[in-house]
């Protein structure tokens, strides 16, 4: 797919690697579709996208919600008369020990609450917006391609129970989307970004980032436009479906 002309929807659109790879698709001749649960990023994001004579909405929804999903993705096709892409980059981390214990004695455990709420954003809102998405792709008739953002820690990573069920989870939504969807012109896909340098990790003192960085081969973090790479490698190759490309640096978890 050439993205020339195309409408590109990007959740978590309004900072960091959703960002990025709205700036990529910009720069292709996409118009955007930028969700984002934070209202002022919208605006500051969106104003310079539009000043740069980019095409561009704002759309505050938490994707959690389904009536928001819904409205904001009618919205979308109302406003742009088509919906192309979608990348499901939002989400959130509420990073815990399944069971924490000290001097041979528990001491805490991941909350139900931890649970949920990272559960919700990272694998049901991408749910959401995904069958909102395809929906409308099929009913417009020109095809697409979706996108969903996971994580190296995919693969499991310790104090994460949360966030590596859900990003397993939705590389395995992309698969079963993958074989569903093909038959309507749809592809879908994820990326798997491993320590990226986004304002999260921009922040650390440089001793944690040295920590961090220490075991990827590469020895740095990843730049956001290079998570966008892979977007547009996605969206642009028409025969690459199904699959999670792993963008680390050569890490593995």
């Amino acid at each position: 797919m050439q993205l020339s002309g195309k409408v590109a929807v990007v959740t978590g659109g309004a900072r960091g690697i959703g960002r990025a790879i709205a700036t990529a698709f910009a720069e292709r001749g996409a118009t955007l579709a930028l969700l984002d649960l934070n209202q002022a990023d919208l605006d500051a994001t969106c104003g310079e996208f539009s000043a740069r004579g980019v095409r561009v909405s704002a759309h505050a929804l938490n994707v959690t919600h389904e009536a928001d999903v819904i409205c904001a993705l009618d919205a979308v096709v109302a406003e742009h008369g088509r919906l192309d892409v979608l990348v499901n980059n939002a989400g959130i981390i509420k990073d815990a020990l399944l069971v924490k214990v000290k001097d041979g004695v528990v001491a805490g455990k991941m909350t139900l609450a931890q649970w949920q709420a990272v559960i919700d954003v990272n694998l049901t809102g991408v749910f959401l917006c995904g069958r909102e998405a395809a929906e409308r792709m099929i009913t417009l008739g020109n095809g697409g391609v979706i996108i969903n953002i996971s994580s190296i820690s995919r693969a499991g990573n310790a104090g994460q129970s949360n966030y590596s069920a859900a990003k397993a989870g939705i590389v395995a939504l992309a698969t079963t989307w993958a074989r569903e969807l093909a038959r309507y012109g749809i592809r879908a896909g994820a990326i798997a970004p491993g320590f990226t340098s986004t304002d999260l990790l921009a922040g650390m003192p440089p001793e944690m980032r040295d920590k961090v960085t220490a075991p990827v081969p590469l020895k740095r973090l990843g730049l956001p436009a290079e998570i966008a790479h892979a977007a547009l490698f996605i969206v642009e190759n028409d025969f690459f479906s199904g699959r999670c490309l792993d963008v680390d640096g050569g890490l593995r978890l």
